[in-house]
């Protein structure tokens, strides 16, 4: 019998260092892909490669040869030596490789649970199995119920929908303190990583104008044409105070850049319209007495972490309902996948018992030549009738999921006793 089997690592399993030297680059994913086909060892395979995880999808022929010719694959094919990755590898077979693709592609796998990316990453992956002939039947089925599993997760849990990420999270707030972002302008003090980060949430939020100030100008030019947004001299930072409404503070400044009194006196200038401050700089870059200022609002890094941390729980919380679903689902395509055992030898015994029947139909007919076509018509019903009627016991305990029956040995004497061919399964239609 062909068996599933997954061989991977990930950010559980594998430093950063050692998950980049065993990446497939988009470029070169055709490339992989045939080559690893070209195992004899292999029927289907299909790669998954990530910053977070690489993992080889493969229905097999011969499940230990399969292992050490993928292990040697990713070896050969990176030039590194087996021995620097292959404690940081996971084995993964039948139903266990089911069930960790189905959570993988739940998200709940991810590095952050939940997360949205994974899925898209899979469909391409299959996607690209799909264009190269590299998938059959048995993972056109296990990924297909992979992204219903994912829809499953995604619409009867709310694992996706608190932020948990720094920026995410600041994001949320600024929508529930504005109702909406659009028609709103953001200024960002400082023009690292952190406000890059925060500036595509924000953005992709829907904000209006991006203002951009940083000690060095031409990085904030520089930083503001990303964005489509306006870079200002970071001595006339006021200016930008006043025409924005959220203002994301990520320096590395040594001491306060904004503090109480000069916040009191541009929300005269403002006319009291509310101020949300961000503070993601270490240390901080807003007095925390800011805070206390009438329509004006202040959360640190801090403060975000916090909300992170709770919406995280709260997503584990949702984790524990999708894994439910996971183990459903599960349970289905295990017992489809089973089916591909017994199936073909079911298929064999039912053509047996028809070609005897025909043939002694014939016989029959033969012998009484002036039967009406009525009469025909009845033997031909009563016939097919016994037989359906004699498989009928055995085919159903064939097919029972019961694991003291011994399907194998049930198998194998079915095709020993009836002189059955000895069927693979290879040439089987997928059935729903």
């Amino acid at each position: 019998m062909i068996e599933l089997i997954i061989i991977g690592l990930n950010h559980k399993t594998a430093p950063i260092e050692i998950r980049e030297k065993l990446a497939f680059h988009e470029s070169e994913m055709e490339k992989a892909l045939l080559q690893a086909h070209s195992i004899h060892s292999l029927k289907e395979n299909m790669i998954l490669s990530t910053c977070n995880r690489v993992e080889l999808y493969a229905i097999v022929r011969e499940p230990e040869k399969a292992v050490q010719d993928l292990k040697l694959f990713l070896s050969q094919y990176h030039h590194l030596p087996l021995q620097e990755f292959e404690k940081n590898l996971y084995l993964l077979v039948g139903e266990e490789a089911v069930r960790h693709i189905f959570r993988v592609s739940s998200s709940l796998d991810s590095m952050v649970v939940g997360e949205p990316q994974i899925l898209g990453q899979i469909k391409s992956a299959y996607q690209m199995a799909t264009d190269l002939k590299t998938s059959g039947i048995i993972l056109h089925r296990l990924l297909h119920r992979a992204f219903h599993v994912a829809k499953r997760v995604r619409t009867e849990t709310k694992i996706s929908n608190s932020s948990v990420s720094v920026s995410s999270v600041a994001v949320e707030l600024a929508e529930k303190i504005f109702g909406t972002l659009e028609k709103r302008t953001v200024l960002l003090i400082g023009a690292g990583e952190m406000s890059e980060l925060a500036a595509r949430h924000l953005v992709s939020a829907g904000v209006e104008k991006i203002l951009v100030t940083n000690r060095t100008y031409e990085r904030a030019r520089s930083f503001a044409l990303q964005f489509n947004g306006e870079a200002i001299p970071f001595e006339e930072m006021g200016q930008g105070l006043k025409k924005a409404d959220i203002v994301i503070s990520a320096t590395d400044a040594s001491q306060y850049l904004i503090l109480p009194d000069q916040v009191v006196k541009l929300m005269k200038e403002r006319k009291q319209r509310p101020v949300f401050f961000i503070d993601i700089a270490d240390p901080r870059d807003i007095a925390p007495e800011v805070g206390d200022l009438a329509n004006v609002y202040l959360y640190n890094i801090d403060d975000l972490q916090k909300v992170a941390n709770e919406n995280m729980k709260d997503r584990q919380k949702e984790a524990q309902k999708a894994e439910t679903i996971v183990n459903d689902e599960v349970a289905k395509f295990v017992q489809w996948y089973q089916s591909l055992e017994i199936t073909p030898t079911v298929v064999a015994l039912r053509k047996k018992f028809e070609e005897i029947r025909a043939r002694e139909l014939e016989k029959t007919f033969s012998l009484h030549p002036n039967l009406t076509e009525k009469e025909r018509q009845s033997i031909e019903a009563m016939t097919t009738a016994i037989i359906n009627k004699i498989l009928h016991d055995p085919i159903t305990r064939l097919k029972q999921k019961d694991e003291e029956v011994m399907s194998d040995f049930y198998i194998h004497t079915l095709q020993t006793l009836f002189q059955l061919p000895d069927q693979t399964g290879e040439e089987l239609k997928e059935e729903d």
